[in-house]
């Protein structure tokens, strides 16, 4: 499996824009793989606004994974689902949705990702890299020398996470991950679609 570069995360709360209006404008950005972040909804209001995102990610050719709920990315026939450590186990996860959907797991430490490396997931995601402002209580920052150590330990698809930026998304490439997750510094932006333009173009010369 090959990563774009740019993973962007939705985020309905720092927006203010539904689910299906932030994957349009991160597509006409040229943003291609988008997870679906729900902290709030309720799992029907979650299942309805996914289907909804579904429609627009069909229609702009995005991939699009579901954060956590793997029942929601089933239902709407979502790309995948991505799992933290106190989600759906992955090889039950990978049960439920079959070998052909993507399933992407949260690791914080090295412990977990060698534990996370013997499972069935298409990609590891470590972090946070740096402090993050969209959870309430965030696990420790690990630092880009967490990112270059992680590398060593998996040949498996390699997503970092937390607090990037553009400015410092170049580094984190640098140090061995294959893309970036970004919310805040994405989907925060006055103008989506010109920042999510921004991303592709500074990341793919990488």
């Amino acid at each position: 499996m090959k990563l774009p570069r740019v993973y962007a995360i939705t985020d309905r709360r720092l927006t203010g824009l539904s689910h299906a209006e932030q994957v349009r404008r991160l597509a006409g950005g040229g943003i291609r793989l988008i997870q679906l972040r729900e902290k709030e909804a309720s799992p029907q209001d979650f299942y309805l606004q996914a289907r909804e995102a579904m429609l627009i990610a069909r229609e702009l050719g995005v991939t699009l994974l579901i954060n956590d709920r793997a029942d929601i990315a089933l239902a709407v026939g979502a790309d995948g689902v991505h799992l933290g450590q106190d989600d759906l186990p992955p090889e039950k996860a990978r049960m439920l949705l079959g070998p052909d959907r993507l399933i992407g797991f949260s690791t914080h430490s090295l412990e977990q990702v060698l534990k996370a490396d013997t499972l069935p997931v298409d990609y590891i995601a470590i972090g946070p890299v740096f402090p993050t402002r969209t959870k309430e209580k965030p696990d420790p920052v690990v630092g880009i020398e967490a990112v270059r150590a992680v590398r060593a330990w998996t040949r498996k698809p390699l997503v970092a996470i937390g607090g990037i930026t553009l400015e410092t998304a170049p580094q984190v490439i640098a140090a061995g991950a294959d893309a970036v997750a970004v919310i805040a510094d994405l989907v925060g932006a006055p103008d989506i679609t010109a920042r999510a333009r921004q991303y592709v173009e500074v990341l793919s010369a990488l």
